[in-house]
């Protein structure tokens, strides 16, 4: 496979480069501290483009192929993993609705996600319906030109400060084939936001159910066909996997950095532990391992850009073995900084919290030997 970028694309990625090393890096450290999600870092992000990445050019989008975002994402993630992560969102579901709605319910919506105006998340898990999703009990009860939902969703990265949810629900009981999408608004009644969770990382970014109690959203708000949502759902998540792995990828990449440059530093029998071996081997394997891992990420965001009919099981294995291995490094580099990487100040034991979460969401890495595993078996 050949990853060379065409300059204009160089010129993004270095774009998101500059922006990670101003605009989140400086103040990660504090908005893990504070639990702080900075709504002007996702306005600086829309004016580069940022929140609408490989969304369409008609209302606003980059329009980047996967690959290109991915690598796009990957930069932003060394400057800050979660609020890079919650921007990995936004991009999902502005996706989804740019890709399956029809032209008024876009018209109306992608133009506010893309500049920034309106933040999107993403509810599908629910209390009893993570890994087998298609069990999902939210209902969507037609009634009129609305749709009634009741019911609650659990772990949504961003409840209660993003504008839009891109809800699935069931609007019968035909399993994965009886569920549907909406677009619902944040101030729509019925709509409330459980407590927000306290987390072992991604601290800046508010986690909580969001809840909804007979809450009345218009039919035209229905993404697609009734009964299309998992199939969306579904789409959502491969290329979804494919950003969580990018932003592994990056916070990997800045935890090997700080792990080289501590190393050079930090003096232990009178010389840096960087000339030892023991210091050298490790540095070296975390770099293969992310190098790996990268190619993995990158040949999944390809099979998407292609359409290859296995793009989902490739997507699954880029995740699976991007998500373990990058929170291996990043561990690794708080062993090399020994008892300082495990202090705040130091930055590193952050990057190991906010990345293990990442072998957890967009279906744990269990789910993904599953997916790939029914792949293999599918040839």
């Amino acid at each position: 496979m050949h990853f060379q970028l065409t300059e204009d694309l160089s010129m993004i990625q270095d774009m998101a480069r500059q922006f990670a090393a101003s605009e989140l890096a400086p103040h990660a450290e504090k908005w893990d501290r504070e639990k702080y999600l900075d709504r002007s870092v996702f306005n600086k992000a829309a004016e580069l483009g940022f929140l609408g990445i490989y969304t369409q050019e008609e209302h606003g989008g980059t329009a980047l192929s996967r690959l290109a975002s991915a690598m796009v994402f990957e930069q932003l993630a060394a400057g800050d993993v979660s609020h890079t992560a919650m921007m990995t969102i936004h991009n999902m579901a502005t996706w989804m609705i740019d890709r399956f709605a029809d032209d008024n319910l876009r018209a109306r919506y992608v133009p506010r996600l893309t500049a920034g105006e309106l933040i999107a998340s993403y509810c599908l898990t629910e209390p009893g319906a993570g890994s087998d999703a298609a069990s999902l009990s939210t209902k969507a009860i037609k009634d009129g030109d609305d749709y009634v939902l009741t019911g609650n969703k659990q772990f949504i990265s961003g409840a209660g400060w993003s504008d839009v949810y891109v809800v699935m629900a069931r609007t019968s009981d035909d399993g994965a084939r009886g569920v549907s999408c909406f677009v619902v608004e944040k101030d729509m009644p019925g709509v409330s936001f459980g407590a927000e969770e306290r987390k072992m990382g991604w601290n800046a970014q508010p986690t909580a159910q969001v809840i909804f109690d007979e809450c009345r959203v218009p039919a035209a708000n229905r993404v697609g066909a009734e009964g299309d949502g998992f199939k969306f759902a579904m789409a959502g998540l491969d290329g979804g996997r494919i950003n969580i792995g990018a932003c592994s990828l990056g916070g990997a990449a800045a935890a090997l950095k700080l792990a080289i440059d501590y190393s050079k530093e930090r003096k232990q029998f009178g010389k840096p532990i960087a000339e030892f071996q023991n210091t050298q081997f490790r540095l070296a394997d975390m770099a293969t391992e992310l190098e790996a891992s990268r190619l993995m990420i990158y040949r999944g965001a390809d099979a998407i850009d292609n359409k290859e009919p296995n793009a989902g099981m490739y997507c699954a294995m880029g995740k699976r073995f991007t998500t373990d291995l990058c929170s291996k490094i990043a561990n690794d580099a708080l062993q090399v900084h020994g008892g300082y990487g495990y202090l705040a100040d130091y930055q590193v034991e952050r990057i190991v919290r906010d990345l293990r979460v990442h072998q957890i969401l967009e279906g744990t890495n269990d789910i993904m030997r599953v997916i790939i595993s029914r792949g293999l078996l599918r040839q």
